[in-house]
């Protein structure tokens, strides 16, 4: 049996959980805040908060093995609302995602070594919520499974760091770059006690040769995406209008913002951009520029932005590192052509020149070629739009499942209940 821990919830956390309940292999669910129908979380994720509530909905299947643990969490949610983004600051703000993780964390440490979690053959844990956890377990004789989620803080570091450098007026939306000593370390940690390690992108799993010391094979498991919608009518009718560009992600330059503005600046009126993503709470004259001059929207619900996906007719994911993109599988099965760098998904996922375009990192020239021929050439974007459908049907959550089932059978001794 094993105990699941995620502070925060997200797609895959969901799928992975899901996958390890049908086997009957959950003892206890840990996590900061749950909706479930009828509780209080749930009924805020219905008000004003949905944004932030509804994303923390989990299937009904869990309930009875899910332990809260909400405070840290509720505070970093609540905290900039309020005014009190000071609260959230990096590493250091007494609400700030560190403290959540690490706060969880060492609560699932406790009640292992208390009993409290028994019956328990293994922990599945995400990084920087996994460190006391997988000490607590090997003290008790637990395997550790751990989700890697991103890639390895070296290689993040040595890209970001020279990006940096490239871009100084971006350097404050990189935030991994001023990671602490003690942080890193914890990375580097939770690695070494790690018995088994999952990973959603062969990009991901590349990274893991920076690492200083000796670690067990990583298992690339790719996430799933969302039901494949018939997306592809209606682009055959697209001639003579603006090429309709599509950007979803946290707006920093790891996800290679600049080089998006570059290549629109280029191609001029005959695109236009929508930008759906949370700005980092730092100064930044030139994604101020970029926000100001075309269309953006802060934050939707999940549904609202597959729809807005429908609604275009290319998405473009110039990250320079990614541990996968799942918004990348979620174009696709909305009918986007996806033009994405090797440093996500893309090769494991996108068929070049079918489904979408694969691009170098850093190069806003070869975007904007990707992105004129599709403007130019419509019904080449009918017959991609047509195959990324075809694609994102082909990728579906159930054979995330099923090969992460197989991951933790052949990876860990575990009964069913």
């Amino acid at each position: 049996m094993i105990t699941f821990s995620h502070p925060t919830g997200n797609q895959n956390v969901r799928h992975a959980l899901l996958a390890l309940e049908d086997e009957g292999l959950v003892s206890q669910f840990v996590t900061s805040v749950a909706a479930f129908p009828g509780n209080v979380w749930h009924r805020l994720s219905q008000t004003s908060l949905a944004s932030e509530f509804s994303r923390r909905c989990f299937d009904t299947r869990v309930r009875n093995k899910t332990i809260q643990l909400p405070w840290r969490e509720l505070g970093r949610m609540i905290a900039p609302r309020v005014g009190l983004r000071a609260l959230t600051a990096h590493e250091s703000g007494p609400f700030c995602i560190d403290r959540v993780y690490r706060a969880q964390d060492r609560a699932v440490a406790d009640r292992l070594r208390s009993g409290k979690l028994s019956g328990v053959s293994a922990v599945y844990c995400y990084e920087d919520a996994a460190l006391e956890t997988f000490r607590a377990a090997k003290e008790l004789d637990i395997r550790c499974i751990y989700d890697l989620p991103i890639g390895y803080w070296r290689s993040a570091r040595r890209i970001q760091t020279e990006e940096a450098q490239r871009l100084p007026e971006w350097a404050a939306t990189m935030p991994a770059i001023k990671d602490s000593d003690e942080k890193v370390a914890r990375k580097d940690q939770e690695l070494q006690l790690a018995d088994t390690i999952i990973v959603a992108s062969s990009f991901t799993a590349k990274t893991l040769g920076d690492v200083p010391f000796t670690l067990p094979e990583s298992t690339v498991i790719p996430y799933g995406c969302p039901q494949a919608e018939d997306a592809g009518s209606g682009r055959g009718a697209c001639e003579g209008r603006k090429l309709r560009v599509l950007f979803v992600g946290g707006l920093s330059q790891r996800k290679g913002l600049a080089y998006l503005f570059e290549a629109m600046e280029t191609l001029g009126s005959s695109v236009e951009l929508t930008i759906i993503g949370r700005k980092p709470n730092v100064e930044c004259a030139p994604l101020e520029a970029g926000l100001r001059r075309y269309r953006w929207i802060e934050s939707l619900p999940h549904d609202e932005i597959l729809k807005e996906m429908r609604n275009h007719d290319v998405f473009v994911f110039p990250s320079l590192f990614e541990g996968f993109g799942l918004v990348i599988t979620e174009a696709l099965s909305q009918g986007l052509p996806v033009i994405a760098t090797p440093n996500t998904c893309a090769p494991d996922i996108l068929t070049d020149g079918e489904d979408g375009f694969i691009v170098p990192i850093r190069n806003s020239d070869a975007i904007a070629e990707k992105l004129e021929l599709l403007s130019r050439d419509r019904a080449r974007l009918v017959a991609m739009s047509d195959s990324a459908v075809a694609k994102g049907a082909a990728i579906t959550w159930n054979a995330y499942r099923n090969r992460l089932v197989q991951a933790i059978h052949s990876g860990i001794a575990v009964d069913a209940a």
